[in-house]
């Protein structure tokens, strides 16, 4: 029998950091599209937010259900320890499309789909006052200053991160960067090196499901000569697509593409969240 290490010399393990609550009001909310509104949201509370040196810097908005009754001022890791799992906050994430410290405001942009959905809803019908809880942040991509040229692809749920690489890229940077949307309606105005082309395509009323518009866009584009650095990130099952063309036809390594499913078609984030532990859920 193995006898018991001293507790003088026993290894510890390193405490975990605790993770860190954000609680915001909303200051003013704008229509950036038909399908998109941006949330902007501030107050003392964000003096101690720590960015991320990532332009897919995100955040995981805790929404507290309607009718239940919570302890102020809310905690919501605290409240896991006192109330039953099904009242919890529901949890969803987002990217930070921009934060001034200073200033003490931070940019969300969400996607709208009508009534369906939670977090879209709740921006739609937002106004000033509101809470906003966070928790965060998250994100590990930032354009390589080595790349010879940068690719960007993804759909609405991407584009906040790809208008934060666009605009985080030097001034002589080269590449191309695709953005899915619905229709013409939905293009933003955004800021980028003039070496870098940027091209919209539309679904038309198709699903994501359906469409193979930013697919076929980035199979057909320019591939320029040199070295690419790229960042592909949307809907599963068309990243999977994607992540085809970049690995199998067009030889790319894996420390060139940063991809990932944001979200999957038909999904809630907690039937997406669990399925990454699937087969169905594996990208990489």
């Amino acid at each position: 029998m193995t006898s018991p290490q001293p507790a003088a010399t026993r290894t510890m393990a390193p405490a975990v950091k605790p993770r860190t609550q954000y609680t915001l009001n909303v200051l003013r909310k704008e229509q950036l599209s038909p399908h998109m509104v941006r949330i902007i949201a501030g107050g003392p509370g964000l003096a101690k937010f720590e960015p991320k040196d990532a332009t897919d810097m995100y955040v995981k908005i805790h929404f507290l259900h309607p009718g239940v009754e919570y302890t102020e001022p809310v905690d919501v890791f605290a409240l896991r320890e006192s109330m039953p799992r099904e009242l919890w906050p529901v949890t969803r994430t987002y990217t930070v499309r921009w934060i001034d410290l200073a200033a003490q405001e931070i940019a969300i942009d969400f996607v709208l789909h009508g009534s369906s959905g939670l977090a879209g809803p709740w921006a739609a019908a937002a106004i000033p006052g509101d809470r906003i809880i966070f928790s965060g942040p998250g994100g590990g991509y930032q354009p390589n200053p080595d790349a010879d040229w940068h690719l960007l692809a993804g759909d609405e749920a991407a584009l906040p991160a790809i208008a934060a690489a666009l605009e985080a890229l030097p001034a002589e940077a080269a590449g191309h960067a695709y953005l899915e949307v619905d229709s013409a309606a939905d293009i933003q105005p955004l800021d980028k090196p003039h070496g870098v082309g940027l091209t919209w395509v539309f679904r038309n009323g198709t699903t994501p499901a359906e469409s193979t518009a930013l697919l076929d866009a980035v199979r057909n584009g320019p591939w320029p000569e040199g070295t690419v650095h790229a960042f592909v990130h949307g809907e599963r099952e068309y990243m999977k697509a994607l992540r085809d063309l970049l690995f199998k036809q067009r030889g790319l390594e894996r420390a060139q593409v940063s991809l990932s499913g944001y979200w999957a078609y038909g999904r809630t984030e907690d039937y997406f969240q669990a399925e990454k532990r699937e087969p169905i859920g594996k990208i990489l």
